[in-house]
């Protein structure tokens, strides 16, 4: 019984994931993005927002499918599904890092 309740609480959170992500790619709302929160009023206003709203929306993505395989794994007891998510998190975070890069060389 625990296990369902757990897969719907990751089933939640997983859909949540969606929505931000959703918002991200469309470029609505708050934008989730570590140089935007940082950044000062004047540097937010002449922004390019368009490519954080992206890397932010892939990320969210990625953080949900996350967590709705880790649902499903909570149903189906596998072993293996863990190992799915280990490689999409380290996928996620090198193109966290990566695009970050690419986006302040673009900048300049």
């Amino acid at each position: 019984m625990e296990n369902i309740i757990g897969a719907i609480v990751l089933g939640i959170v997983a859909i949540v994931c969606y929505v931000f992500s959703y918002l991200q790619f469309n470029e609505k709302g708050f934008l989730f993005n570590n140089a935007y929160i940082y950044a000062s009023k004047e540097e937010r206003k002449v922004m390019d927002k368009k490519p954080h709203y992206k890397q932010s929306g892939i990320v969210f993505l990625m953080i949900g499918i996350i967590f709705t395989i880790n649902a499903i794994d909570m149903i189906l007891k596998t072993g293996w599904l863990f190992y799915v998510v280990i490689i999409i998190t380290v996928i996620a975070i090198i193109y966290a890092i990566a695009s970050s890069i690419i986006i302040e060389k673009n900048k300049r």
